[in-house]
């Protein structure tokens, strides 16, 4: 099927790790046709991101910018705009979950400032930066990244700033609608990332004992997910909006 992503300028938060998310829909992106904007805190990873892609035949650059940073993020969304003078696509890859499992009573401040400044912070401000370009074009697709944790709230901060994501993206998808914007989300279920530090015999076990329990008795890979984004990106589904798709092998039904 043709996606019809040729020509479409797609800007993809969270690109630095090599084996991540990010860099997986930026380069799935960029073999359906895509122009790629490549940004991270870390420019080094999200320049080698930026160089996969350009292998692949596309244009593509890496900026620097911490999403929580509102200066930083205006400024590499304006750096991008004079480069390719549009911005069609904005896929709010980034985030991470900074305290561990704990009592309520137990939960500090700053691991939950932290959690919402990165999940939930990042995802409007980088939504609000391209905004006004999409809206001049009529044209726009919004991904945010929630998380199966938004629906098995384990993780104190991390499952309230990724329910909160889904709750900003009901409100991209209302207001922006009749601009000819899409707005949605995903929430990807266990996956085999470094998102829980490099892989253990630990996280090999939890993933095996996860996949256990799920229809497909499989985990999904980076490339599922990139797979997913590529159709709510796409015209395809245009109808579509307002919506959180479970990627989780089945999990939503446990």
């Amino acid at each position: 099927m043709d996606l019809k992503l040729e020509g479409k300028v797609a800007l993809v938060t969270g690109t630095a790790s090599q084996i991540g998310i990010g860099n997986a829909i930026c380069k799935y992106l960029a073999g359906e046709g895509c122009e790629i904007i490549s940004i991270d805190i870390e420019l080094e990873g999200a320049q080698k991101t930026a160089d996969a892609v350009k292998a692949l035949g596309k244009k593509a650059v890496a900026y620097k910018a911490d999403v929580a940073n509102e200066d930083e993020v205006n400024e590499a969304v304006q750096s991008a705009l004079k480069e390719f003078g549009r911005i069609d696509i904005l896929v709010n890859t980034a985030g991470l979950s900074a305290g561990k499992p704990t009592p309520f009573t137990e939960q500090k401040r700053e691991t939950w400032q932290k959690d919402i400044d990165v999940n939930l912070y990042g995802t409007m401000l980088f939504s609000k930066a391209v905004l006004p370009g999409m809206v001049e074009h009529k044209y726009g697709k919004i991904v945010n990244f929630s998380s199966i944790a938004a629906r098995q709230p384990l993780l104190g901060s991390y499952s309230a700033a990724k329910a909160a994501v889904i709750s900003i993206t009901h409100g991209l998808a209302a207001q922006y609608g009749p601009e000819g914007i899409n707005a949605n989300a995903i929430a990807p279920g266990m996956l085999k990332t470094n998102f829980f530090g490099e892989p253990n015999e630990r996280t090999t076990q939890m993933m095996e004992g996860m996949a256990s329990r799920v229809p497909t008795r499989r985990i999904q890979t980076v490339e599922d997910i990139a797979y997913a984004v590529a159709f709510l990106v796409s015209d395809v589904s245009k109808n579509i909006t307002g919506q959180c798709l479970q990627v989780d092998s089945g999990l939503v039904m446990r």
